[in-house]
């Protein structure tokens, strides 16, 4: 008798030693450099924090009104930015889509893949992101929004033909002065920072976010299972802060990654590349730079693979993958808009 007591005694003390409470847990998380979405003031106070360091709509008074966020959406939606007129922001970053287009690489002018291959990230809280394009070339919304308008392979346009375009339009012209002032001079760099504002509100508050807030029923068992074992595997070590990623880290520092071949992208000129945000990603499939995996286990074991030197397990997978649909967050409310009309000083598509 003496000898199970014994033997109960230590299981209990194991017990005693390994079960975690949801407030450990919470504590683990933000120790490990894990952030919930900011709300509030602190969101506001954040958002002007980054338009001052992107020098977004630089000498203009007031930001993120709701005229500057309105034109901002009918400019993302706009196709007319591209030489064709059919390519708009939310061609390969959809709405709809949890920010992505649910191919493995972006589709651009005349139908051309990207060059390397690469996937389209989510536009969803990328204000939350380090760098933006995964070769992090871009720190700052309103510079990543130039890229595309003017990429070859990708909108395809000049900047002078965009902002003629968009001066050609009256109903926009009448837009930015409501929006900035009838002294508002409406150049390249505003168009696209006015994106950028529009972007900066795309933000997916989650259950997950309640929990690291405090709420330790946000979580179920079994996902705060998960995110104890995506913890534990070393996962924070690159996804972690506000969006669980964003920022620029080694990649395939163990082993090659399997599909490496494929667009030959090597990420910057240190071989860094962006990692991307795992807030809403089980609805950004497929995933890595060059899209080549669909199923979310594959990629968890994949990165323990190449990243962290070790073998996930199906059934560590499979917490993990619990646990990520925990950061499916709330989509704000988007209500498609109807565009002004061209005039015909309007510069015609080029198809």
């Amino acid at each position: 008798m003496k000898k199970i007591n014994a033997v109960l005694g230590v299981s209990a003390l194991c017990v005693s030693l390994y079960a975690q409470t949801p407030a450990e847990l919470i504590k683990k998380a933000k120790d490990s450099g894990l952030q919930p979405l900011p709300s509030g003031k602190e969101l506001k106070d954040y958002q002007m924090q980054k338009i001052k360091e992107g020098k977004i709509a630089e000498g203009y008074a007031a930001k993120l009104t709701p005229a500057q966020i309105e034109l901002g959406k009918k400019l993302y939606f706009d196709p007319r930015i591209s030489k064709s007129n059919l390519i708009s922001c939310n061609t390969c970053h959809n709405l709809g889509l949890a920010g992505v287009d649910l191919v493995p690489a972006a589709i651009g002018d005349r139908w051309q893949p990207n060059p390397s291959h690469l996937n389209s990230p989510t536009v969803y809280n990328s204000m939350f992101n380090d760098v933006q394009f995964w070769d992090g070339r871009s720190h700052d919304l309103g510079d990543q929004a130039k890229g595309p308008m003017e990429n070859p392979v990708e909108m395809a346009n000049k900047a002078a033909n965009i902002v003629e375009r968009i001066t050609s339009i009256p109903a926009y012209v009448d837009e930015f002065k409501a929006a900035y002032g009838n002294n508002v001079k409406i150049d390249f760099k505003l168009i696209a920072d006015t994106i950028a504002l529009f972007e900066m509100t795309l933000n997916t508050p989650s259950r997950y976010d309640d929990f690291l807030n405090g709420n330790a029923k946000a979580l179920s068992k079994e996902e705060q299972e998960g995110l104890n074992v995506f913890i534990d595997s070393g996962c924070t070590a690159c996804h972690t802060g506000i969006n669980l990623g964003g920022s620029m880290q080694a990649f395939a520092v163990v082993k090659p990654y399997k599909f490496a071949q494929v667009g030959g992208f090597k990420g910057d000129a240190n071989g860094m590349v962006k990692v991307p945000t795992l807030r809403n990603v089980m609805e950004t499939m497929p995933y890595f730079h060059n899209g080549q995996y669909w199923d979310i286990k594959d990629a968890i074991k994949e990165m323990g693979d190449i990243q962290l030197g070790q073998e996930i397990s199906d059934k560590d997978a499979q917490k993990m993958e619990t646990f990520f649909k925990a950061l499916t967050g709330k989509y704000p409310t988007i209500t498609y808009p109807i565009l002004p009309a061209s005039t015909n000083k309007t510069p015609k598509p080029v198809l």
